[in-house]
């Protein structure tokens, strides 16, 4: 079946940086664009980017462009996030995403902490 993990999350202080990945397994990953999403306490979820299947595509919402990138690894079946900048607003859970065969998948989310 579908299984999206996702590792990298901590805490860091305001203008630090952290690198999420996304190990992702039971479907043929390179067929699939790959997306992150993310969580703020009492916030709706909200797309963060997401990365076509070959990786030459990518697309960021306005509040994370030029500070984050995401890119993927086929021959690892994994996606990544690296944030750098980081500012107290992006404290939240981050989720990985695969629409596979019409059907949303989620990852269990990686907490993230921006704070001094």
């Amino acid at each position: 079946q579908v299984q999206l993990v996702e590792s990298g999350g901590g805490l860091v202080q305001p203008g630090g940086s952290l690198r999420l990945s996304c190990l992702a397994s039971g479907f043929v990953f390179t067929n699939y664009a790959m997306s992150w999403y993310r969580q703020a306490p009492g916030k709706e979820r909200e797309l963060v980017a997401t990365i076509t299947t070959a990786g030459g595509g990518t697309n960021y919402a306005d509040s994370m462009k030029g500070r984050f990138a995401i890119s993927r690894d086929n021959a690892k079946n994994t996606v990544y996030l690296q944030m750098n900048s980081l500012k107290p607003e992006d404290t939240a859970v981050y989720y990985c995403n695969a629409r596979v065969n019409g059907r949303r998948y989620w990852g269990q989310g990686t907490q993230v902490t921006v704070s001094s």
